[in-house]
């Protein structure tokens, strides 16, 4: 026994982290860096002693596998799922103590039956869910793909085996056996060559030494420039973007190239991760190195496009790629009502326990007084030398009352959610047509919590905007220029536009493609730019148009050459530094842009309608067209430094290669915050002027973004590209190498203007906020936008209302600490808060603010908010942004003067956060409060969100799926989140609440009769009634009425819930399910048993 207490603690880590899962799931070796060979052997350390491979260098077949059961292991794991619910497992153990017969009150068979009921159901619900997954794998892994093939082609890399499901390993496929090994090559049909008429190159149609053949994807091993993709499979969005391929290997055309030894090279690659956006390579050619990054990859699970073929190398297969790797499922969630349920059963096998024990109690008592009298002991005996067991009457107790506990409770409570799911999908008013999307449940156990939210957190963009944008407004040189008002655009744009999209058949036209220019020089410029999808509105201004062409026609040195220069660097900055994609309709020539993202199509767009038109771009050259030149001006993309939410700006370098000018440039657009840091000393005059410009257009609301450039000497380029080079092939740390790097090229540049952007809001927007606000529901908005824009924001969605005070705290200033803020905030609006005197920080913000007052510090500015901040009559909001929010989220102390501050408002917006910021605050107000949240959101920077609240929803937009795919339900407009919440939550939480008292309530009828009986039948478990009568009580009688509450019951009807939105306080309050209301309908249930045995007591 002394080893025992040493063994516990080695086992408990094991005992923690045991799930069923891992009983059956295959457990995958530690993966580690590798490296592809091609056309080349494998060094000698691959090998072992006996040259077989290292396991560890062994890579995974591209089979993958998603399934759950085979023939072998669907019995025993899907009844190890279901006994992990506690009332199966009771119910088991009441079936099997039937089977012996000084327990057994009933047949075994009638017993079981109810339990083998529920198990049966679960479990083909559970087969045919895991059918479907086999039949997609099968589609998947069967489908076809084209293979370097043929006698000369070998691939040296090495590759598992492929798994066999039961099915296919007692049933192996049948192939024909062949003796001549000729006869065992592909047919004709299998094989694809380099050119449509092979038979002109070999003579007697003799097949080649290396061809492309046909094979199955899960089959696949590790054995022009440009090239389109669509990544819906992948992060949700549907706009195509380009991949370029590795300048090392981009000769590599055919076949014969490929596999030619001439052509040896390695790709090292860093281990498999589950980044999509990360990939870290470097290919070795000829003794040179070249950085390959995720801009050079093409993820399993995207799709081609525009491209008619692509030649690549397997890097990852299988188990190792990107998309399985993110495969995991969503994190599970429990409805509150659910979890609710499992202490109401407890409190139920409680009573069941004292029932049995009071059984066993009253039992023996009447034993020691009767039994020395021998008096007979069971009904029918003559005799009494049968001698009764003490412990007899107890297990009687609990296998004659063990209905206590509704064993048909969870199966009702899946069908009813899974119809009331089915009522939201066929809810006309939650229908958009423009989409022909419905609202769609993927979760179908969380109806009832829409019922009891509390807290709403919302994305901005493309959640509670339509992330359609419309280019309103900009400032070049410290000129502004509004745009023309709406409607009254060139109408010859307009006439144009319509006469093209009605000639036009397809707008999906021919993409760039390799090789060739986008439009031939000699060709004369397009009639017109077509408005790219996600842009509304082209951009117009009249005294745009008047100030370019006096810049056209400017003379050196003349007044207007500083203008000249300054438009002209702006439009080509918008026009040059992007990741665009052109495509050109063959009929009419006109070209629209293919754009990642709304507003940067909006951004080339808008450069387009003013002349400055991005023509294509050919390889690494890109194309523009200006009023500044009669030919096409042509710059060669040498370094594109990407767009980060930590950079918060893009930058490219390209050198100019028109005539005698070959300067370098680089051109950057961000965030002000950012470029303003980084611009060269002096034009002070011109920076307040763009500031200001900046202030006025975010405080309408607008989008905005900084433009700069500089000129790059030849020198400095080249030292630099070195350093740059080197960052970029380094498989470790190679984004913080990079960041180093980039950080060095971009400083002292020079301003161009910034941009301001409109993104409008979603129909019904207004309202919707307005009527959640009336529900009691608090709403929280996180945003990237600066500061400014979400007050704007806030005032046109109604989250500000005119009378609101707004509370702002900001990070990064030299003044007050955020802590310190919000302490000051605290004291000032409300004083009679005691949250200071309990953190024992009374008097932080006075000892240490210094002279200055409260509202000329950041938590109150008057030229954000206006005057009279904090005496008006309306509520408060709290404005935070990311560089505050992240030193409120850094310790404990901060995090509850963020949650007290937040929670005393009515409203909160935090703008500059970042996605991880967006789940903290969830699961701060989730977590501190512990009150029901619910995640809005549309993008795939909102999955974190929406996954940590309790309830998620995703909007179908612009953005792709990705936060659909996350999310528990589906819509496609914020509006519909009105009703969803308040009438189909209303409802589901009153039904379900009401049908699950109910259904202790019917069971506590018939087990409280029994109990009464007892009293007449010497407390000795018999049954008052036939059991099977008892078994078509629990079944069939009782069942219909309660299933029909949880269906069919209106409390209020959705007109009027509709128009009375206080009407949700009830479900925000717990009215409809609480342990009160439990006892309730359990004490009621106790007292009409009464009703029912008297006449069995008096018969």
């Amino acid at each position: 026994m002394g080893p025992l207490p040493s063994l516990l603690p080695s086992w408990r880590p094991t005992l923690y982290t045991f799930n069923i899962e891992s009983l059956f799931a295959r457990k995958r070796a530690s993966t580690s860096p590798r490296t592809v060979f091609a056309n080349q052997s494998l060094p000698d350390h691959f090998f072992d002693h006996k040259r077989r491979a290292l396991k560890a260098l062994v890579h995974p077949t591209n089979q993958v596998i998603s399934s759950k059961y085979t023939i072998i292991t669907f019995v025993p794991r899907n009844l190890l799922e279901q006994f992990r619910r506690i009332a199966n497992i009771f119910f088991l153990f009441i079936a099997v103590l039937q089977f012996f017969p000084e327990f057994s009150t009933i047949s075994p068979g009638v017993v079981l039956l109810p339990i083998l009921v529920v198990l049966s159901i679960t479990a083909i619900k559970d087969a045919y869910e895991d059918i479907k997954r086999h039949q997609s794998d099968r589609r998947v892994n069967h489908s076809t793909v084209r293979v370097l093939s043929g006698p000369a082609s070998s691939n040296p890399n090495f590759s598992g085996t492929k798994s066999r499901t039961f099915v296919r390993g007692i049933i192996p496929k049948r192939t024909p056996f062949h003796s001549d090994p000729e006869s065992a090559a592909p047919s004709d049909t299998a094989i694809e060559f380099d050119h449509a008429h092979h038979s002109d190159l070999l003579p007697d149609h003799k097949t080649p030494n290396v061809y492309w053949s046909k094979t199955l994807w899960e089959d696949v091993r590790v054995d022009e420039n440009v090239a389109f993709v669509e990544t819906k499979n992948l992060d949700g969005e549907t706009n195509l973007k380009s991949r370029n391929a590795s300048s090392a290997l981009a000769n590599l055309c055919t076949a014969q190239d490929c596999a030619s030894t001439l052509n040896p090279f390695t790709v090292e690659c860093d281990r498999p991760d589950t980044n999509m956006y990360k990939l870290n390579a470097a290919v070795t050619r000829n003794g040179q190195t070249s950085p390959v990054d995720i801009q050079m990859v093409l993820l399993r699970g995207t799709v081609l496009r525009n491209t008619d073929w692509a030649i690549g190398l397997v890097l990852f297969t299988g188990v190792d790629t990107k998309i399985v790797l993110n495969s995991s499922s969503t994190p599970s969630k429990r409805s509150k009502v659910e979890r609710q349920i499992n202490p109401q059963v407890l409190i139920n096998l409680a009573m069941l326990a004292l029932m049995a024990v009071v059984c066993g109690i009253a039992d023996s008592q009447i034993e020691k007084q009767l039994y020395p009298e021998g008096a007979p002991w069971f009904y029918g005996d003559d005799y009494f030398l049968r001698q009764p067991k003490h412990q007899r009457p107890y297990h009687l107790g609990v296998c004659a009352h063990h209905n206590v506990v509704p064993i048909s409770l969870y199966i009702s409570i899946e069908a009813v959610k899974t119809c009331q799911a089915l009522f939201i999908y066929f809810d006309y008013d939650i229908y958009y047509k423009k989409t022909n999307q419905p609202t769609l449940a993927r979760s179908y156990n969380l109806s009832d919590d829409l019922g009891q939210i509390e807290y709403i957190f919302s994305d901005k963009t493309g959640t509670l905007t339509q992330n359609s944008m419309v280019f309103r407004e900009c400032s070049i040189g410290g000129a502004v220029y509004h745009g023309d008002p709406e409607g009254d655009e060139d109408l010859d744009v307009k006439k144009r536009t319509t006469a093209d999209r009605a000639n036009s058949r397809d707008s999906s036209f021919g993409s760039t493609s390799p090789g060739s220019p986008t439009i031939d020089e000699d060709i004369h410029p397009p009639a017109l730019v077509r408005l790219s999808s996600g842009v509304l509105r082209h951009f117009s201004d009249q005294q745009l148009r008047q100030d370019l062409a006096r810049a056209v026609n400017a003379e050196p040195r003349s007044e207007n050459e500083a203008q000249a220069r300054a438009l002209n660097g702006f439009f080509s900055v918008l026009a040059l530094c992007h990741t665009v994609l052109t495509a050109v309709d063959p009929e009419t020539g006109a070209i629209e842009y293919k754009a990642q993202s709304p507003d940067e199509a909006a951004l080339v767009q808008a450069a387009a309608d003013v002349g400055f038109i991005f023509r294509g771009r050919d390889r690494e050259v890109l194309m523009l067209q200006t009023p500044f030149s009669k030919e096409i001006e042509r710059y060669e993309l040498l370094d594109i430094l990407e767009f980060t939410s930590t950079r918060k700006r893009m930058s490219v370098i390209v050198r100019k290669l028109n005539g005698h000018d070959s300067r370098l440039f680089l051109l950057s657009k961000g965030a002000d915050s950012v470029i303003f840091e980084r611009l060269k000393s002096g034009g002070d005059e011109f920076k307040r002027t763009t500031e200001r410009h900046l202030d006025d257009f975010a405080s309408a609301g607008l989008r905005t973004l900084t433009l700069a450039y500089k000129v790059i000497p030849d020198d400095e380029y080249e030292s630099w590209s070195e350093r740059y080079h080197e960052a970029s092939t380094a498989l470790e740390d190679r984004e913080k190498k990079v960041e180093i790097v980039s950080e060095e090229m971009e400083r002292d540049l020079r301003l161009l203007g910034a941009t301001a952007i409109e993104d409008r809001l979603q129909d019904g927007v207004p309202e919707t906020i307005a009527d959640l606000k009336l529900a009691g529901i608090k709403i929280w908005v996180a945003t990237g936008d600066k500061l400014e824009t979400a007050i704007a924001i806030g005032y046109s969605t109604n989250l500000i209302a005119d009378d609101s005070n707004v509370i702002i705290i900001r990070g990064g200033d030299a003044g007050l600490s955020v802590y310190q803020q919000m302490a000051r905030a605290v004291e000032d609006f409300f004083p009679d808060a005691d949250v200071l005197e309990k953190e024992e920080v009374a008097g932080v913000a006075a000892s240490e603010s210094g002279p200055y007052p409260l509202r000329s510090l950041n938590t109150s500015a008057p030229s954000i908010v206006g005057e009279g901040n904090g005496t008006r009559p309306g509520g408060y909001v709290l404005i935070i942004d990311g560089t505050a929010l992240s030193y409120a989220l850094s310790d404990d102390q901060n995090k509850r003067l963020l949650l007290y501050l937040g929670t005393r408002c009515e409203g909160v917006i935090c703008c500059r956060v970042s996605p991880l910021q967006k789940a903290l605050v969830v699961k701060l107000v989730k977590d501190g409060l512990r009150v029901m949240t619910l995640a809005i959101g549309d993008g795939a920077n909102d999955v974190s969100m929406i996954q940590a609240a309790d309830v998620g929803v995703g909007i179908t937009g612009e953005e792709g799926l990705q936060a659909v795919n996350s999310s528990d339900y589906a819509i496609a407009q914020f509006r519909f989140l009105k009703r969803l919440i308040l009438v189909h939550g209303h409802w589901s939480y009153a039904r379900n609440g009401t049908m699950v008292v109910n259904f202790f309530y019917k069971n506590i009828v018939a087990v409280g009769a029994l109990w009464w009986f007892q009293i007449y039948c010497g407390w000795s478990s018999a049954y008052a009634f036939e059991y099977t009568y008892l078994l078509f009580w629990n079944t069939f009688w009782t069942l219909a009425p309660v299933l029909g509450i949880g269906l069919f019951d209106r409390i209020v009807d959705a007109d009027i819930l509709m128009a009375f939105p206080e009407l949700y306080r009830y479900g925000r309050e717990r009215t409809w399910f609480t342990l009160k209301l439990f006892f309730i309908y359990m004490i009621d249930g106790v007292i009409q048993a009464c009703y029912v045995d008297l006449p069995v007591a008096w018969r």
